[in-house]
């Protein structure tokens, strides 16, 4: 999915003549914290509540201070992993989307980025969940779709995460059954190391809303 796919049809730019009070309103209202400024087609930058409070514009036009807004964007044909990067490491809840003219055409939110990660990620979809525990040099996902598929399931979706400091991965595993024995018995008779599952109701939805948690916080909110 690119960027022009989650482009918000209700979040409204700022112009430079609407004060701050008229931004932090919007901003209340859309549960954001930044706003693009847009004369005509122009994006000229993004503005935060942080801004308006600092620079005590609640009641002036924006344009009435020399802001120095930072200003970033991706591009309508760039694929959502990179617009969820860039909100992650300048700490977004919006993103900004330019043509190739640098020409305005919206914004996506930061809720908007959680519903495509749960789409996404499958995980909406019923089934069972599998982590595992391995070294990076083991990792072999044609080996790990072969040992699920030769026990009858399919894979839904693989999330992988390392840590700059170790060699070691956490591969989880959505699986579209919710029975996992016999797919753990092979799992053991090839030497993965299986860090945990989740199989029943409650299980599950433990493990979704500490997913959730990890998400939120890799975006810093």
């Amino acid at each position: 999915m690119l960027a022009k796919d989650l482009i918000s049809d209700i979040v409204p730019a700022l112009r430079t003549s609407d004060n701050g009070q008229k931004a932090l309103y919007w901003m209340d209202i859309f549960r954001i914290s930044h706003l693009p400024i847009v004369n005509n087609e122009d994006f000229l930058g993004l503005i935060s509540d942080k801004d308006i409070y600092d620079y005590n514009m609640a009641d002036e036009p924006i344009g009435n201070h020399s802001l120095s807004l930072f200003s970033p964007f991706v591009t309508y044909d760039q694929h959502l992993y990179e617009v969820i990067e860039l909100a992650s490491r300048l700490n977004l809840t919006v993103v900004p989307v330019l043509d190739h003219n640098n020409h305005y055409l919206g914004v996506i939110t930061l809720n908007d980025l959680l519903h495509f990660f749960a789409d996404f990620s499958a995980l909406k979809e019923p089934g069972a969940i599998i982590v595992l525990d391995m070294n990076i040099h083991d990792y072999s996902l044609s080996q790990i779709a072969q040992i699920v598929e030769s026990n009858d399931a399919k894979i839904l979706s693989v999330c992988i995460s390392s840590h700059s400091s170790s060699t070691k991965l956490e591969v989880t595993i959505k699986i579209n059954r919710t029975d996992l024995s016999s797919i753990i018995q092979t799992f053991n008779r090839y030497n993965y190391i299986i860090k945990s599952t989740f199989m029943d109701e409650d299980d599950m939805n433990s493990f979704y809303e500490n997913r959730y948690e990890m998400f939120m916080k890799y975006l810093s909110i």
